[in-house]
């Protein structure tokens, strides 16, 4: 089996004609999903970016491989000590690996790696291609690496490619020569002017106010930002709105095309038809959720919750929608066993397989969520509901539960944790016996969560509320300072 595995950093399900979105963002990943399984709720177990890969390509959430966050003691995997061998536990049993054992030519498209210093993701691949960009790259660059890939060993039998697309991450670099296909197209309207003007009074990391920049709004900050016309530095107005999204989905639509190429140049080859083609991401982005614009600050459902597009042949030959709660891994060990492989022993991804090949829905009955980058919270996905538990709220002022009816409030405007006790107790519950069993099934006594708040909290907020007290009360938010002094005296300076 061929398979073609494209990861779109940031991507958000709901911003995928497949998944229901008005605008024409994604003509080529709907044409996959004619002939595939969409996944409606697949959630990566660690958010952002080098937690989500880091599980998704280890099998193992970060309790267990020790990758929490983004910086700090937590950013690397458990160090093995006397017990590690000659390789270590990367080496023996990633996802990767378990496909070369299958006799898989393994390959990235990516400067992942390289961005987050995560040298243990390279781990199983034959062929890593680095773009150079440091993850600042646009398609542009990522797509010539991959059709010259696929020109050298695309007609071969048994390979793995994984390409790697930026784009619809902060910030948005679609080249102003592409346009703005979404002109005359309405932005969603769950945002009105309404809820934007309350949003005035938010804070935190790329809230309203501060959403250009490192996302804190000091002016020499935004000034280092303004090459980025498809954002706008505060957001204020409708009009701000719309630039905003417009801009994300143009992102998208841009990668769409160089997706477009890539399934081109398969089907010029005559291997299209023969070729697995997955399409996901390592998060997805707010996009006003929760006061904050373009971040993945979260475990809640916007972050964690991701798109997956499985077009298998012989098993997939028309859409289909599995509405099961998976964890991301969970799909990568049911593709170790659909090509014949043995899922490792030390994995928390479960294997789904005879669930995909009869067509039929085996989940699990709830999910556990971190994040530990720019927020601390875990979070559990059931039913309807996500609850969310916040031990650092990365100054955003967030109360200590959250409790969400995602049907009937899917952008999590309506806290009901005072209203449902029952539904805070049986996630609290559930919490508290996977934190169980995290603790059983570790090799080492730690919590990498709470060794990120013992080194001074997330790593993208640590050591930021001086300056940005100043900077709320610069902007007439005095009362927002006097309250995260309140919470955080330690951090106040």
């Amino acid at each position: 089996m061929r398979i073609l595995h494209i990861d779109i950093d940031s991507l958000r399900p709901d911003h995928l004609g497949c998944y229901g979105y008005h605008r024409p963002t994604s003509p080529n990943i709907d044409r996959i999903a004619q002939q595939a399984v969409r996944f409606d709720n697949c959630y990566v177990s660690d958010s952002p970016c080098l937690p989500s890969r880091t599980a998704l390509f280890s099998g193992r959430c970060g309790f267990h491989s020790g990758v929490v966050g983004h910086g700090g003691t937590a950013a690397q995997p458990f160090i093995e000590g006397p017990s590690r061998d000659f390789d270590d536990t990367f080496a023996r049993t990633s996802w990767m690996s378990a496909l070369r054992r299958q006799g898989y030519r393994t390959a990235t498209v990516s400067s992942f790696g390289e961005r987050h210093g995560a040298w243990h993701w390279y781990a199983g691949f034959n062929d890593v291609l680095n773009c150079g960009g440091h993850g600042n790259e646009i398609a542009d660059s990522v797509t010539p690496l991959a059709l010259e890939w696929l020109a050298r060993n695309g007609h071969a039998e048994n390979w793995f490619l994984h390409v790697n697309y930026w784009d619809a991450h902060l910030h948005f670099r679609t080249p102003p020569e592409f346009g703005n296909p979404f002109e005359d197209h309405s932005p969603p309207d769950w945002i009105t002017q309404d809820y934007l003007d309350r949003s005035q009074d938010a804070c935190g990391m790329r809230c309203a106010q501060e959403a250009l920049g490192g996302g804190w709004g000091s002016e020499a900050d935004i000034n280092s930002y303004r090459d980025y016309p498809r954002e706008p530095a505060q957001l204020r107005t409708l009009a701000d709105i719309k630039q905003w999204m417009d801009g994300y989905d143009v992102a998208v639509r841009y990668i769409d095309q160089h997706i477009g190429y890539l399934l081109d140049s398969l089907d010029t080859m005559g291997v299209l038809e023969e070729t697995a083609v997955i399409i996901s991401a390592d998060h997805g982005e707010h996009l006003g959720e929760l006061d904050v614009w373009g971040g993945h600050h979260m475990a809640d459902h916007w972050i964690n919750r991701v798109p997956l597009i499985v077009r298998w042949p012989g098993l997939t030959a028309a859409p289909q929608v599995d509405a099961a709660l998976h964890y991301q891994f969970d799909w990568a060990a049911t593709l170790i066993e659909l090509i014949g492989g043995v899922v490792p022993k030390n994995w928390d991804g479960r294997s789904f397989v005879d669930a995909f090949r009869t067509q039929q829905e085996s989940g699990r009955p709830f999910l556990v969520l971190s994040h530990a980058a720019m927020t601390a919270q875990r979070a559990v996905r059931f039913d309807d509901w996500i609850c969310l538990r916040t031990y650092h709220d990365g100054y955003k002022l967030l109360d200590p539960i959250l409790l969400f009816n995602l049907r009937d409030d899917p952008h999590e405007q309506h806290n009901l944790a005072d209203q449902r006790p029952d539904l805070v107790d049986q996630a609290m519950h559930d919490l508290a016996d996977w934190h169980h069993h995290m603790l059983l099934t570790s090799t080492l006594d730690v919590d990498p969560l709470v060794t990120v708040l013992r080194e001074g909290g997330p790593y993208h907020v640590r050591g930021k509320l001086p300056a940005y007290l100043k900077r709320l009360r610069a902007t007439g938010r005095t009362h927002l300072a006097d309250r995260l002094i309140e919470r955080h005296p330690d951090e106040a300076g």
